[in-house]
């Protein structure tokens, strides 16, 4: 599988389209709030988490999303009893207003069918802290008293949260991409310039072998292959640093095809690859914490920094093929130094210390994007990354 800087610009327009927050499972109405669990409104990134009035009444059932667990979800201190969603809100901003760990969303929501779009979350809808037999859930009860504007409340789907932040995803558009091993050598490459040029920029043409799409107009990212990357934990290649080079249009099909370069941020140079757009990056996913264990490696930064911070993308060396799915929370554990000992002599590796959160974004088999959502301390290439608990 490749992955292109178009083809994720293009997958992440159509996503902020749409902008649905899909929720897993089936649902019920919830009950009434239990009294007793009231609680003062907190502040979350300088916002004021509004409280509202509940405009629901009893129903006769519930059922949740998914399967009850056993254990009590843990709470955030302080966590509202309501919460008006506010524009720019990303479900990981929600979902730790009330829950000490994200992650355990799936675990606390339920689903409102007597309201429309009952999988959507839109700013403006109020969602309320219930209780289940003693565990605490959480619904839409999407309050009539807030308005979007003095006439009726209108919620197209392109004001629907996203999961995370869009705008911290698309940066990393432009920044480069990660080829996996065996993609190198199978994607279509650049022949030969069209006239005499030894190499192209935008508005040149170029001769492609190896394009199998025939229709006029299709899209393709132009990419070098650069560094290769290796697996820290056995030396093996795992991929290579694909260095953006620009976009182009199939002018014309065939062997070799002619691909028009519509943008370039550097020279395209015969040997380059060129891959597919393709529209497949969701952002309508929901923080969960992995169903299988995870021990892997960062190896790579988005952007080509050393030390990471929060809302930066990393490629990690573990995949699809490893249970790692979209969605996917890990922690990270910032690698101990080794340092020597001047008392007892030799060296000694410090441990590991908790440095941040990762969500995956977009898997491949070895490899997969995720983005920083908590940075604690610097993180690292080559710090690892584990299930969080």
């Amino acid at each position: 599988m490749s992955l292109s800087n178009t083809s994720l610009k293009s997958s992440l327009r159509l996503t902020a389209a749409t902008l649905a927050l899909t929720l897993a499972g089936c649902g019920g109405n919830p009950p009434a709030y239990e009294s007793s669990q009231a609680a003062p409104a907190p502040t979350t990134g300088g916002r004021s988490l509004e409280p509202a009035q509940s405009s629901y009444s009893e129903p006769a059932a519930s059922k949740p999303v998914l399967e009850r667990i056993n254990e009590p979800v843990p709470l955030a201190a302080g966590h509202p009893n309501e919460y008006v969603v506010q524009v720019g809100d990303t479900l990981w901003d929600i979902a730790g207003t009330f829950l000490k760990d994200p992650w355990y969303w799936p675990e606390i929501w339920y689903v409102n069918p007597d309201i429309e779009n009952p999988h959507l979350i839109y700013p403006g809808d109020v969602l309320g802290l219930v209780y289940i037999d003693g565990q605490p859930r959480v619904t839409n009860v999407r309050a009539s008293t807030y308005r979007m504007s003095p006439q009726a409340r209108v919620t197209p789907l392109t004001e629907s949260i996203s999961s995370i932040p869009y705008e911290d995803v698309a940066a990393f558009l432009s920044s480069g991409v990660v080829l996996e091993k065996n993609q190198a050598d199978s994607l279509p490459y650049l022949l030969e310039t069209r006239g005499d040029h030894l190499i192209a920029a935008a508005g040149n043409e170029i001769y492609v072998r190896g394009i199998t799409q025939e229709t006029p107009g299709a899209r393709f990212s132009v990419v070098h292959v650069g560094d290769p990357l290796y697996d820290p934990d056995d030396n093996r290649l795992i991929g290579y640093q694909g260095i953006p080079v620009g976009e182009g249009r199939l002018r014309r099909g065939g062997d070799p095809a002619t691909v028009a370069l519509t943008d370039t941020r550097m020279e395209a140079k015969p040997g380059d690859r060129l891959l597919p757009e393709e529209v497949d990056i969701p952002l309508n996913f929901f923080p969960r914490s992995p169903s299988t264990a995870i021990d892997g490696r960062i190896i790579s930064v988005v952007g080509g920094v050393t030390q990471i911070g929060q809302y930066m993308v990393v490629v990690l060396n573990r995949g699809s093929s490893n249970g790692l799915s979209v969605g996917d929370v890990l922690t990270v554990f910032q690698t101990g130094e080794e340092v020597k000992d001047r008392f007892g002599g030799g060296t000694v590796r410090l441990p590991e210390e908790e440095a941040g959160t990762v969500m995956i974004f977009k898997t491949y088999d070895r490899i997969s994007y995720g983005l920083v959502m908590e940075a604690t301390q610097a993180i690292h290439i080559h710090d690892t990354v584990r299930n969080p608990t």
